[in-house]
């Protein structure tokens, strides 16, 4: 079994590094005052590549752009952008300043031409979210559901040139309860692509559980955050 990548999540809310429970935004603790900073903490310790989301943008309640464009100038980070990204100038403004990987979620349930625009103009670098709750895709910062068919939503995407799918398990995000194994080897099955698996996440051994599963890469948040393992011992799985 090939070990996966670890990937550490930088979620932004106001400026700040935070998470949130369950995608609560009643339901926040903060972290560190400074992105930049945990990202270069994160280099530090040897990652390769994180996962940043703008949390303002997602719910459409501002956004932390300011914030992003420092990050990707400054860290030397892969940065997947996260939050917000719902038009193709967002998509090509975020290549052009540098991100690695640009996250896809409300727009790739919504506005699947829109999805296959974007990926066929930068094939490998757009990521479709697959945000799951009530085994129904979430939206708009995980405000809403779309009545959508999983299977159908990932194999549509499935004949895209995305470089990845992320998928969350919303009711387990925050919450450091283990992560979906279940949905995420459904979800294994439907598709070819890049999977990478957030959600729940809450020792070593979840890691392992996850990469049996199929996942190529594990998001971590809280777990990190709350020092329940270190980045480096994750990395040397």
């Amino acid at each position: 079994m090939s070990s996966a990548e670890i990937v550490p999540a930088i979620d932004i809310l106001q400026g700040r590094c935070v998470r949130l429970l369950r995608g609560d935004y009643e339901k926040v603790t903060v972290y560190a005052e400074d992105p930049l900073e945990v990202a270069e903490i994160f280099e530090a310790a040897g990652a390769q590549r994180a996962h940043v989301v703008d949390l303002d943008a997602a719910r459409g309640s501002g956004d932390n752009t300011s914030v992003i464009a420092t990050m990707l100038r400054r860290s030397a980070l892969k940065l997947q952008v996260a939050g917000g990204v719902r038009s193709a100038e967002r998509v090509s403004a975020l290549v052009q300043a540098g991100a690695h990987g640009v996250v896809m979620g409300t727009a790739a349930v919504r506005d699947p031409r829109l999805l296959e625009r974007c990926a066929r103009e930068h094939p490998g670098v757009v990521i479709a979210a697959l945000d799951v709750i009530y085994n129904q895709p979430a939206v708009s910062g995980w405000t809403e559901t779309e009545p959508v068919m999983i299977g159908s939503l990932v194999g549509r995407w499935d004949r895209l040139p995305l470089g990845s799918v992320v998928l969350t398990c919303i009711d387990r995000d925050g919450t450091m309860a283990g992560p979906d194994l279940d949905t995420l080897a459904k979800v294994r099955r439907m598709t070819g692509l890049e999977l990478q698996y957030s959600g729940g996440v809450s020792s070593l051994d979840d890691i392992v559980k996850i990469t049996a599963a199929g996942a190529q890469a594990v998001i971590l948040g809280k777990a990190l955050y709350e020092n329940r393992f270190t980045l480096e011992q994750a990395l040397a799985l």
